[in-house]
């Protein structure tokens, strides 16, 4: 199958960012990485990102040396997927100065990835201009989804002329908008739509914090077009990936039809916004945002422990208590029955 990835990216889809299955010894659970695998697919995701933050960047240490061994095997674990006709796009991240980018761009095109995700992360010290001549180089190995990452873990603000230049790249497909920011958020939507790319460019949330209402939000700037966020590429999207999917669905479907927001939907996503907190540890800055997934995910059997490759990643004080909480206080968010009906076939 051909797949259009820039037309399959403007239909609107749910891409969860891939965890890392990790056993007690901190080596990579293969069994359990293809569960998770599985799991998105049969959610109904539309694309996975793996090698992203929620992958766990430690996986690029040579020392580690699983950027490659994870990319593969999700790849392999999708090609099975694929092999029943499923259009599933395929996201890389891509990290790093230019050449490490360039070559990992490089490596993910091999490995049959559509678009590579690319986070200016660490590279502080260059010009807004070196970004996008930073970019460029990676636009020139395969298309680009690029990424406004929130600064509380690793990324830096970036102003309106950066993103206007950015969207100026042909085989720029989309951008993933995750400053958890207001203000940056409509720096971004705006630069698209100034640049003229709004009908080319798919935006899809990365704010975790904000999902629903990023995706029910028309957003228009003076006598210019309405753009809206058709999709998102999030972390929270990698637990409870059924019930996302199905509140995607009811979003696209208001924005298409026109209609009134229902009330329902408004409530939902300030519980969503507040579950969301819990699973990331926002009280503390985000410091447990990944064994907060896990946990999730762990309690739903999928994975068998929070253990991440950085020792230091733990579960925050009180964060358990607040998974606690808000599991009780919305069991309507959670996709428990699907995983438990599914999760031998997914184990096998």
């Amino acid at each position: 199958m051909t797949l259009n990835v820039r037309a399959r990216l403007r239909e609107g889809l749910v891409i969860p960012a891939h965890p890392l299955a990790l056993t007690a010894g901190r080596r990579l659970d293969e069994r359990r990485q293809r569960a998770l695998t599985r799991y998105y697919l049969d959610a109904g995701a539309g694309g996975i990102a793996v090698g992203v933050h929620t992958t766990q960047f430690a996986i690029r240490d040579p020392a580690v040396n699983l950027y490659e061994p994870v990319l593969a095997l999700a790849a392999a674990t999708m090609d099975e997927h694929a092999a029943a006709g499923a259009a599933v796009v395929r996201i890389a991240g891509i990290a790093g100065d230019t050449p490490q980018a360039t070559a990992e761009a490089a490596l993910a095109r091999r490995l049959g990835y559509h678009v590579g995700l690319v986070s200016v992360g660490g590279l502080e010290e260059r010009s807004l201009d070196a970004l996008i001549d930073h970019v460029r180089a990676v636009v020139e190995v395969m298309p680009v989804m690029g990424f406004y990452l929130q600064p509380a873990v690793g990324g830096r603000e970036l102003p309106v002329a950066f993103w206007r230049s950015l969207a100026e790249l042909d085989d720029l497909v989309a951008i993933k908008i995750a400053p958890f920011n207001r203000y940056r958020t409509l720096d971004v939507v705006r630069a698209v739509t100034e640049a003229g790319r709004a009908e080319d460019i798919a935006l899809y949330t990365g704010n975790d914090d904000h999902i629903l209402l990023d995706l029910l939000t028309p957003f228009q700037f003076g006598s210019g077009p309405t753009v809206r966020m058709v999709g998102g590429l999030l972390g929270q999207w990698a637990v409870w990936t059924r019930r996302a999917v199905e509140l995607h669905a009811e979003c696209r479907q208001v924005a298409m039809d026109g209609s009134p927001v229902p009330f329902e939907l408004l409530t939902i996503a300030a519980q969503l916004t507040d579950a969301n907190g819990a699973i990331f540890d926002a009280t503390h800055g985000f410091g447990g945002c990944l064994p907060g997934i896990h946990e999730v995910l762990r309690r739903q059997r999928l994975l068998a422990g929070t253990w991440c490759l950085e020792r230091t990643e733990t579960l925050a004080p009180g964060q358990l208590e607040e998974i606690d909480r808000v599991l009780a206080a919305y069991p309507h968010l959670t996709d428990d029955a699907f995983v438990a009906e599914h999760l031998d076939r997914w184990l096998r």
